[in-house]
């Protein structure tokens, strides 16, 4: 039988090429598939190898992580089934319930995000030296908040990404292979915004092929999106923290209390399964739990 390592490696070359999966996913797959190789030693392992490596991640790590890891195990143990390298694929044997607590996504409050923009457009000088800079960060800052992109969705954008004439944006769903899917630009005030900048960055752009650029004039790193936040977030409130994926909760939650359709939502976020969107439907009812106790007439 192949070597587990050797059998790993060709496996993340075919979902690269083959599959074509985002870097984000080969790498969590790499990551995952590299501890589970580490734990059995290579061994490709039986039911019981399986049971204690179960037991190993639920006493390591939390039980989103460890659905991920296993889920990353099965699929490759269930490649090499397929292509009949492995005569046994101990997982059909394996039953698995791991209750994974919901998580209540969180959202920004409303005022806050204008403070934040409001903060980014009131430090935007264009003839200053770090005008430039300026107005990207507010790019990203209004990209977040009105696409409810992911993080790394916003630093992949490229030319081939901006249709500004047709008012949209055209992307690879992350980790989900060539799927596509479009995100429109709803604002006449964000259309202007993005071909005010496409022309101040244009010769950036049409030589790094990349949209969001750093002060090098390299493409933008999630890092860097992170510390864009944090630099207007401290003259709003130092105390606060913000990650680049609450604006996408805050996006999704505001369309759905706004009455827009949560599979309209579905198709916006990009999720395969309707359940994932669902969860915006909690933080919608505590909103207008809350709205009720504070304005209720018997309050």
């Amino acid at each position: 039988m192949e070597k587990m390592t050797e059998a790993i490696a060709r496996y993340l070359e075919d979902c690269e090429l083959g599959r074509k999966l985002s870097a984000s996913t080969v790498k969590a797959y790499r990551i995952d598939l590299l501890q589970f190789s580490r734990f059995t030693g290579g061994a490709w392992g039986d039911r019981e190898l399986l049971n204690r490596y179960v037991k190993h991640l639920n006493q390591t790590f939390a039980p989103r992580s460890v659905k991920r890891k296993l889920a990353s195990v099965r699929a490759f143990y269930q490649e090499q089934e397929q292509s009949g390298l492995l005569e046994e694929n101990p997982f059909q044997k394996l039953h698995l319930r791991i209750q994974s607590p919901q998580q209540i996504p969180r959202v920004i409050p409303g005022q806050m995000v204008r403070d934040i923009l409001r903060a980014a457009y009131d430090a935007y000088q264009p003839a200053a030296p770090g005008g430039r800079q300026t107005l990207r960060d507010i790019v990203v800052l209004e990209l977040l908040f009105s696409t409810g992109l992911r993080v790394s969705e916003l630093c992949a954008l490229t030319k081939a990404s901006f249709r500004l004439e047709e008012g949209l944006l055209r992307l690879l769903i992350d980790g989900k292979g060539r799927k596509e899917r479009v995100v429109q630009l709803a604002t006449p005030e964000l259309l202007r915004l993005m071909e005010t900048y496409c022309r101040e960055f244009s010769g950036e752009i049409q030589r790094e092929g990349s949209i969001l650029l750093n002060r090098r004039g390299c493409p933008l790193s999630p890092q860097s999106v992170r510390r864009i936040i944090h630099r207007y977030l401290t003259q709003v409130d130092p105390s606060s923290h913000i990650t680049p994926h609450m604006f996408r909760h805050t996006f999704a939650t505001a369309l759905l209390e706004a009455g827009v359709d949560i599979r309209y939502i579905q198709s916006l976020l990009g999720h395969s399964s309707i359940s994932t969107t669902q969860i915006y439907t909690h933080v919608s009812t505590r909103q207008q739990t809350l709205l009720l106790t504070e304005k209720h007439p018997r309050a």
